[in-house]
């Protein structure tokens, strides 16, 4: 299927490795020109070669040093994103992290920490989008959220964030389809990746990961990062031109939500 994203411009947030690098390179394989980012200088070089390899021509890529936590971060990408590709169609909210325990256990700085480098990334990215969406007659905006954001589970300030994501996707969706750009998140479950953090975890607990899996994905296996990106590829083309406000869940029936 020919998803008409030829020379469309998008940004992936958060797009050096995990989802944000498979968002990437799915979009940059449907022929769209890409700008990915990330904190650090190193994995994001070893990042765009991935992202390049996967693209039909030349100069589809543009990789942008930048901590997207901070509000000149945000700007930054966006800047270079217009000087070198002209514009903005396509916004992939990916960023994210949230530490700390329970709720006695989690302290205000860490609940902080969560929404500015979760929540406040997203607001602030799609808020400067939209004047570029609109010069170009539309886009798209999807958020990374998370089954935990749907429903109960996971780190409390985790669930908290991605719960806000949710929601601000469905916001935005009514407010900005007047301007023809549409809104929705994306609700991955447990997504195993190299450097992720169910690698971590099933490295120092196999035995426990294995019975996770077992107990809690019917599939018997965990999602791939590229499950995801295929996911954001399609939402943010014309084939779906009539999604907007919605929650798609990309997790092999984990949840337990009935909608």
């Amino acid at each position: 299927m020919d998803l008409s994203l030829t020379d469309k411009i998008a940004i992936v947030t958060g797009s050096s490795r995990g989802l944000g690098l498979a968002s990437a390179r799915a979009l940059v394989a449907e022929g769209c020109r890409v700008c990915i980012c990330a904190r650090g200088a190193d994995r994001l070089t070893e990042a765009a070669m991935e992202v390049e390899a996967a693209a039909r021509k030349p100069q589809m890529v543009l990789a942008v040093q930048a901590d997207v936590s901070t509000a000149a971060g945000v700007e930054l990408v966006m800047a270079r994103t217009e000087e070198t590709f002209g514009g903005l169609d396509i916004l992939v909210n990916n960023v994210g992290r949230a530490a700390g325990a329970d709720l006695l256990g989690t302290s205000d700085a860490e609940w902080q920490a969560a929404f500015d480098e979760t929540l406040f990334p997203a607001i602030r990215a799609s808020r400067l989008a939209v004047p570029l969406m609109r010069a170009r007659g539309g886009g798209v905006v999807l958020l990374i959220a998370s089954i935990w954001g749907r429903e109960s589970g996971g780190r409390m300030t985790y669930n908290a964030v991605k719960a806000a994501e949710i929601s601000l996707g469905k916001a935005m969706a009514q407010q900005l389809a007047p301007m023809n750009i549409r809104v929705n998140s994306i609700a991955p479950g447990s997504i195993l990746f190299p450097g992720g953090s169910w690698e971590r975890r099933q490295g120092a607990d196999p035995k426990g990961i294995a019975e996770f899996v077992e107990r809690e994905l019917p599939f018997g296996r965990f999602g791939r990062a590229e499950e995801v990106g295929n996911v954001v590829a399609f939402l943010a083309s014309p084939r779906a031109s009539w999604v907007s406000g919605a929650s798609i869940t990309v997790d092999g029936c984990q949840s337990r939500s009935n909608i």
